[in-house]
């Protein structure tokens, strides 16, 4: 049988973020230990409105980015102010879980982030109070994958990424200790 090559953030995880939270919150048990859940990646097309296949130019970028194959995503009910109609393609969505999830955080923090004009670091006001993060990107050309030359419009996505941790203040100190990049605190 081929030998599995785990990720370097789950190996990270596992030899030295685990006893740092044990130790920082005082679990009795291992399994206690929030980890990383999974991540969506969600990309919201307006132009779709106009010109369907925004949806599958978008759709082959997010499987780019994501290694994995995007779904689609569709209107549930019609809203004439915008154009919109039932089971109209709007946008697309990607569920990353186990070593996709963590070869994603990696790019994520290690190449996207770093490239995206003006960073001033993550709000640490976006989590959602069950310990899992939001965030959003309004170019996705900072990941590797997409060939600058090669797009034709760039969108914005939203990250979220959910964890096992109870508060968030156990949320912000796991994802903290896998070098997600926060910005300062004000106030």
């Amino acid at each position: 049988m081929a030998e599995v090559l785990v990720p370097r953030l789950r190996s990270h995880f596992d030899d030295v973020i685990r006893a740092g939270l044990i130790k920082e919150f005082g679990y009795k048990n291992p399994m206690e230990v929030p980890k990383l859940d999974k991540i969506v990646l969600n990309m919201g097309v307006g132009e779709a409105v106009n010109d369907t296949k925004k949806v599958k130019s978008a759709v082959a970028d997010m499987t780019l980015i994501a290694g994995q194959q995007a779904q689609t995503t569709f209107a549930s009910k019609s809203i004439a102010g915008f154009k919109v109609r039932e089971d109209m393609p709007l946008g697309c969505k990607v569920t990353l879980r186990k070593h996709r999830m963590y070869e994603f955080v990696d790019r994520l923090i290690n190449i996207a982030l770093p490239r995206v004009r003006d960073f001033r670091g993550l709000n640490v006001k976006s989590f959602d109070g069950h310990g899992n993060f939001a965030m959003g990107i309004k170019e996705h050309i900072v990941f590797p994958e997409i060939d600058y030359d090669k797009v034709d419009q760039i969108w914005g996505m939203d990250i979220i990424v959910c964890t096992t941790a109870n508060t968030d203040e156990e949320a912000l100190a796991l994802l903290r200790a896998f070098d997600f990049p926060f910005g300062q605190v004000n106030g």
